[in-house]
C-alpha cells in the first residue's frame, strides 16, 4: 500500500502537502499512509484512488489485504479461520446480489440481442445519424424540463447559429450548453476514463453555463425541493458525504452489474441526492447515457412528450419514496430497447 501510494504520487508530480491540499487530508496523514504507520479509511481510499488515477479495485484489494493480515497475523488458525470467512462471504454476496424481476431479465436479454445485431451493422453508421439522434437528445432533455423550442429551432440555434424570436436567452443557452455536455461526454467515452466526480462537475459546468454562472458546477450550499414530489433530498450540509458514497458505489458496482442496470441506478442514484440546485435531470441523464456509451451501448432518449415524461417522473418517485427501482429500472431499459431498435432501422436500410 505505502509504495503503491507514494509512487502514484511522485509519477503524477504531486508533493504530499499538494496532496493534503486537494483531499482535504492532513498532510501528516499522508505521510503516514506512504510510510505504513497508518492506514487510510475506505473514503481516503476512493479519494487517493482518484487523485492519483490508481485501479479502484486494486487500491482497495491492497488495503483490505493488509487490514486482514494485520487483525490475524499468524495465529495458528488463521488459515482455516480465512478458508470459512470465505465461504460466508461468498454466501453473503450470493444474497445481497441485486434481484432483478424476470421481465426486466428477459428485457435486458432482448437488448443484448439488438447490441449485438447493431455491431455488426457499425459500418454503416455515419455521422450525419450521430448529429441527427443527438441533435432529438438535447431537445427531449431540455423539453423534459419545459424548455419550449421545438426540434426545428432546437437545430437552428445550435447548427446554423440562429436567434429564434419570443424564445428566452435561457432557452438558447440550455440548447447550446447541452450539446456541447453530449461532447464532452463523448470525449470522456472515447478516453475511457472511469467516471469521477472531476467529471461529473464539469458536465454540470457545462449544463448552467451562462445560466446560473455562480451555482455551474457546484453542489448546492441550501435546501430544496423537487416540484411535484414528496421526496426530500438531503440537507445541504449531507451532499458533499452523499456523492462521495456515490462514487464509491459506483467504483464497487461498476463491473458487477449490467450496464444498463449500472446505467439507471446511477442517473436514478445521482437525481435522488439532488446536488445541484438546477440542472440535476440533465446530469443525471447524461451519466446514465455516458455509462451507456462506455459499454458500447447507444444514448437513451428519454422522450419530453406529456406521457413519457410523467412515466418518467412516477418511476423515480417510485424509486425515491417506496425503495422499489423495479419499474425505473424497467422504464430505461425500454427506452434503450426502443431506441436501438430504431438505430438499427436506420442504418440497416
Amino acid at each position: 500500500m505505502k509504495t503503491l501510494l507514494k509512487n502514484a504520487r511522485e509519477q503524477k508530480g504531486l508533493k504530499t502537502r499538494e496532496v493534503a491540499q486537494i483531499l482535504g487530508i492532513d498532510q501528516a496523514l499522508i505521510s503516514k499512509f506512504e510510510s505504513g504507520s497508518r492506514k487510510p479509511t475506505r473514503e481516503q481510499i476512493s479519494k487517493l484512488s482518484q487523485l492519483l488515477e490508481i485501479d479502484f479495485e486494486t487500491l482497495m484489494i491492497t488495503w483490505l489485504k493488509e487490514k486482514i493480515i494485520y487483525e490475524i497475523g499468524d495465529d495458528e488458525f488463521a488459515l482455516k479461520a480465512l478458508m470459512v470467512a470465505e465461504q460466508e462471504i461468498k454466501y453473503n454476496k450470493s444474497v445481497s446480489k441485486l434481484k432483478i424481476s424476470k421481465t426486466l431479465e428477459n428485457l435486458l436479454k432482448e437488448i443484448d440481442l439488438l447490441k449485438t445485431k447493431l455491431d455488426s451493422y457499425r459500418q454503416y453508421d455515419s455521422y450525419k445519424i450521430t448529429q441527427a439522434l443527438e441533435l432529438e437528445y438535447t431537445f427531449e432533455s431540455n423539453r423534459i424540463e419545459g424548455n419550449t423550442m421545438t426540434l426545428r429551432e432546437t437545430d437552428m440555434v445550435i447548427n446554423e447559429g440562429l436567434t429564434i424570436s419570443g424564445k428566452s436567452m435561457r432557452e438558447h443557452l440550455e440548447a447550446i450548453n447541452h450539446q456541447e455536455a453530449i461532447g464532452f461526454i463523448k470525449d470522456l467515452m472515447q478516453r475511457n476514463v472511469s467516471l469521477n466526480e472531476r467529471d461529473l462537475l464539469s458536465i454540470h459546468n457545462l449544463i448552467l453555463r451562462g445560466i446560473i454562472p455562480e451555482d455551474a458546477g457546484r453542489y448546492r450550499k441550501v435546501q430544496v425541493m423537487i416540484k411535484g414530489s414528496t421526496h426530500m433530498p438531503p440537507q445541504p450540509f449531507m451532499v458533499a458525504k452523499e456523492m462521495e458514497d456515490y462514487f464509491i458505489w459506483y467504483e464497487t458496482n461498476k463491473n458487477k452489474l449490467h450496464p444498463i442496470i449500472l446505467a439507471a441506478e446511477m442517473h436514478e442514484r445521482l437525481v435522488t441526492i439532488h446536488p445541484f440546485i438546477d440542472g440535476n435531470g440533465r446530469t443525471s441523464r447524461l451519466i446514465m447515457n455516458l455509462i451507456l456509451l462506455q459499454k458500447g451501448y447507444i444514448i437513451a432518449n428519454i422522450k419530453g412528450d406529456y406521457e413519457s415524461r410523467m412515466q418518467y417522473y412516477q418511476t423515480l418517485e417510485t424509486a425515491q419514496t417506496k425503495n422499489n427501482k423495479e419499474d425505473f429500472l424497467l422504464f430505461v431499459a425500454q427506452t434503450e430497447k426502443e431506441n436501438l431498435e430504431r438505430y438499427i432501422s436506420i442504418i440497416a436500410q
